[in-house]
């Protein structure tokens, strides 16, 4: 299969958890201790892929330009997720007297769909560089899809008051991650860039955003479980590089 066949059909896997995610939120309550520990679990894989795995073929692809294009990755998604919207949380939003104003969802919509644009760029990225990194990142995306999509479920149900409304908006997710597969694809050439800036994105997320909403829980099992998402990724590099 052409790098464009398999990173769109992945990238609709990544839309279908997305719209998963935010058909639980509009269907019925769901565990927050279960996502709490599912979340610990994708941010220890995250960072790790993002550390071990991309940093290291951006510093490769362009040594100069990467780690501007890192940090540079990384402030676009904190503008545009905390800055510019109010304040959300991964997994089902609980603060939803902060989400009545529509003029406050919308940009928290967008920010996470500029989010989700990275993460095609980074999954088509990936895979131009090579099968395993590609996978990889897949890996990152998939882990944390669903959370994903209870977040923008839940904040649009709670200022529109309709349930389909959640299920478009994670529907749109879906469609702005594999627009940035296909604008990745479309100007290969340009993949040093891309790779990079998806992996400031993807630190972002972990380090930023899901790492924080889980440490949240008091005890030991969520910062081990977060260690266990990381162990994944040694593993997976002893067994397959």
């Amino acid at each position: 299969m052409s790098i464009l066949g398999i990173t769109l059909t992945l990238g609709v896997v990544a839309a279908l958890a997305n719209i998963f995610g935010g058909l639980i939120v509009t269907a019925r309550p769901w565990s927050r201790t279960f996502l709490a520990y599912f979340i610990a679990l994708g941010s220890g894989f995250m960072l790790a892929t993002a550390i071990l795995e991309m940093v290291p073929q951006s510093l490769q692809l362009a040594p100069n330009m990467a780690p501007v294009l890192i940090l540079l990755g990384y402030f676009i998604v904190h503008f545009f997720e905390h800055s510019w919207p109010a304040h959300f949380h991964f997994g089902e939003e609980t603060h939803h007297e902060a989400f009545l104003d529509p003029s406050v969802v919308y940009p928290a919509l967008g920010g996470l769909l500029v989010h989700t644009f990275f993460e095609g760029v980074a999954i088509a990225s990936g895979f131009l560089i090579s099968d395993w990194l590609g996978w990889m990142v897949f890996g990152t995306a998939i882990v944390h899809n669903i959370p994903e999509g209870f977040t923008v479920a839940s904040i649009m149900v709670a200022a529109r008051k309709k349930r389909h409304a959640g299920t478009w908006a994670a529907a749109a997710l879906g469609g702005s991650r594999i627009l940035g597969i296909l604008v990745m694809v479309s100007i290969r050439q340009f993949v040093e860039f891309g790779l990079p800036l998806a992996a400031g994105v993807t630190i972002y997320v972990a380090a930023s955003d899901l790492i924080p909403e889980v440490n949240k829980m008091a005890g030991m099992k969520i910062p081990i479980t977060v260690g266990l998402g990381v162990v994944m990724v040694l593993v997976l590099r002893m067994l397959f590089t």
